[in-house]
């Protein structure tokens, strides 16, 4: 069987076709399949991204099936740089975990003297209006807090209304997209703010179709967590904030750090839109390992089902990692 063949039948795996023999990965049928469950426009960056190299991959492709709905799965360990990739270059819908970046890009402003934490800004407060009816969704000034204040409400309770007054503040989503292309994050795009995302949510199905605007792929979030982690965008001061907030996230307790260990530490933030959940962070084992993980589910019949697969994800990449033979792990605190 040709190499091309081989990795054509373990995406077929990793998309839940499990039944399919090898004589049934051939090119007709198995395209006939995938279009049948995602589409033909979805069809080849999934066949190309689904990375099966050991018994480790090959789990993580199993469970994130995308049979019923695409799944994306992206996480490296910081020291060793093992990576595991499942449509790991696929765009998924960012939904709340955008808010990482807005977050990064404000303290970038704090760094160059622009803001300070404790300069005030007023949450941009949503005004009733029809879907679609215009390009930005009316906003209004509301109660002003501090900087520290609002990235807190905006990474551990995942408040929209913060999150657009610290996007209001750095400029906008052009200026975001900036600062993730001058820091080397490709494939990320920032195209509303969150009044208008949540206002026009429904649009398109993410388990089905692919839609660049407000999305990244796995990939590029692990870039961005990663770059965080270490310290290779902002200082000491700036990452111990953003960090610092993300383990202290109230929020998607059925997501990463459902059915891990209770001496697993885990720094995250969750996105919750129409049909499609995701978790991203940074889980500190036991012995000192970091893993970057970027989870974006979509379909799967229930929110519950979909956080019940980032959950599963999140537990088989923690024991994977830990499999790996013991090394020296750079540890960081936050």
């Amino acid at each position: 069987m040709g190499l091309g063949r081989i990795a054509r039948w373990c995406a077929a795996l990793a998309l839940g076709f499990t039944s399919l023999t090898t004589a049934q990965a051939a090119d007709g049928d198995f395209n006939s399949a995938f279009d049948a469950a995602l589409g033909t426009q979805a069809r080849t960056p999934m066949v190309a991204q689904v990375r099966v190299q050991s018994p480790f991959d090959a789990t993580i492709a199993r469970i994130a099936d995308g049979s019923a709905g695409r799944i994306g799965v992206y996480a490296v360990d910081l020291a060793s740089g093992r990576e595991v990739s499942v449509l790991g270059d696929q765009r998924f819908p960012m939904a709340s975990t955008s808010k990482i970046a807005i977050a990064a890009t404000f303290m970038e402003g704090v760094e160059r003297g622009r803001f300070t934490l404790t300069s005030e800004f007023p949450l941009m407060v949503p005004v009733a209006s029809k879907r679609f009816s215009s390009a930005k969704a009316p906003v209004v000034p509301g109660k002003y807090y501090k900087a520290v204040d609002l990235i807190e409400m905006m990474i551990t309770r995942s408040n929209n209304q913060a999150t657009d007054a610290l996007l209001a503040a750095v400029g906008g989503t052009s200026v975001v997209n900036d600062w993730a292309r001058r820091n080397g994050i490709a494939n990320f795009n920032l195209t509303r703010d969150i009044a208008t995302l949540v206002r026009d949510d429904g649009e398109i199905d993410p388990a089905r179709t692919v839609d660049i605007r407000d999305s990244a792929t796995p990939e590029a979030m692990v870039r961005l967590l990663t770059g965080l982690y270490q310290g290779k965008f902002l200082a000491e001061s700036s990452r111990k904030v953003i960090l610092g907030a993300m383990g202290r996230c109230r929020t998607g307790t059925h997501r990463m750090r459902a059915m891990l260990p209770d001496d697993a530490r885990v720094a995250h933030k969750t996105g919750t839109l129409s049909n499609t959940a995701s978790d991203i962070g940074i889980i500190n084992t036991p012995d000192g390992r970091a893993i970057a993980v970027a989870i974006y589910v979509t379909g799967q019949g229930s929110r519950e089902a979909r956080d019940a697969k980032i959950a599963s994800i999140a537990r088989a990449l923690y024991d994977g990692y830990q499999a790996q033979p013991a090394r020296a792990y750079a540890s960081a605190s936050y």
